[in-house]
């Protein structure tokens, strides 16, 4: 006879999962800690050049300066504002044309291969065309943005909305769904958890993007800090742009997390998490 006792897990699934959720915690933190550590060490027993790559402490005091004294916040700014308006046009576009290419067979066929070639394309190969397009200013970066915001979420919504099981579809067919129920009763809850994942990757995207095109043709935001701190040898001010930078990207993307998460709820969890 095979007896198998209960683990503490099933014993006790809340105090587990709090219990895994604090040694996560603890690994996420732990590990960037141990790698700030290693650098400020090695900056300090001089394994590598500091002015080249400056200790973290250097970066931290030269970081808070510049925010105390105002310099650092009008780049910060700028790039924010950019991001935000590409997203979320490039991001409406996207949705709109995913979903009727997924609903919609002819659309697809017709709208399917030009926007393929497009995909392909460098989007910052595009900045010199929208340059032509809206001349200097805000116009090229954000069209950059919402071009390549816009790939990210097309892709995913459509995919979703394609994958939508047929059992769905036809149950809301039986029961005599119109098109805008069937889109709101169907399609999009069935495909808005994939289409959120598409629009957390594409939140990232979007930093990347801009930070890349501040440095070629932009006179403020990070991707000019950045690039003109190198220019002038002030590494200590490039690292305090590049940190910056990847604290807006996470920022943002948990962001686009958190309100995919308050909007889908039934879409699956971390699989160790105790049932209510």
């Amino acid at each position: 006879m095979l007896v198998r006792r209960p683990g503490p897990g099933e014993r006790d699934p809340v105090r587990a999962h709090r219990r895994r959720r604090a040694i996560e915690l603890s690994l996420a933190l732990a590990v960037p800690a141990a790698l700030v550590l290693l650098w400020q060490l090695a900056a300090d027993q001089r394994w590598i050049d500091s002015r080249i790559y400056p200790a973290p402490s250097t970066i931290a005091a030269d970081g808070w300066q510049r925010a105390a004294d105002g310099k650092l916040w009008p780049d910060v700014w700028a790039t924010l504002k950019r991001v935000i308006a590409g997203y979320a046009l490039g991001t409406a576009a996207g949705y709109l044309f995913g979903l009727l290419m997924g609903a919609l067979r002819m659309v697809r066929a017709a709208l399917e291969p030009l926007l393929d070639a497009l995909y392909v394309v460098p989007k910052l190969a595009l900045l010199p065309v929208f340059l032509n397009m809206f001349g200097l200013g805000e116009g090229p970066q954000i069209a950059l943005v919402a071009t390549t915001v816009f790939f990210f979420v097309w892709i995913s919504t459509m995919a979703a909305v394609m994958g939508v099981a047929e059992g769905h579809r036809e149950a809301g067919q039986v029961f005599g769904a119109g098109p805008w129920q069937m889109f709101r009763h169907v399609l999009l809850p069935a495909s808005l958890p994939q289409v959120l994942v598409g629009m957390r990757v594409a939140a990232g995207v979007a930093v990347l993007v801009i930070v890349a095109s501040e440095q070629i043709a932009a006179n403020d935001g990070l991707g000019h800090l950045i690039f003109d701190s190198r220019t002038l040898f002030q590494n200590d001010v490039m690292f305090v742009g590049i940190v910056c930078v990847a604290v807006l990207g996470v920022v943002f993307s948990e962001l686009v997390r958190f309100i995919g998460r308050r909007l889908t709820p039934w879409a699956p969890r971390d699989r160790g998490r105790p049932q209510s």
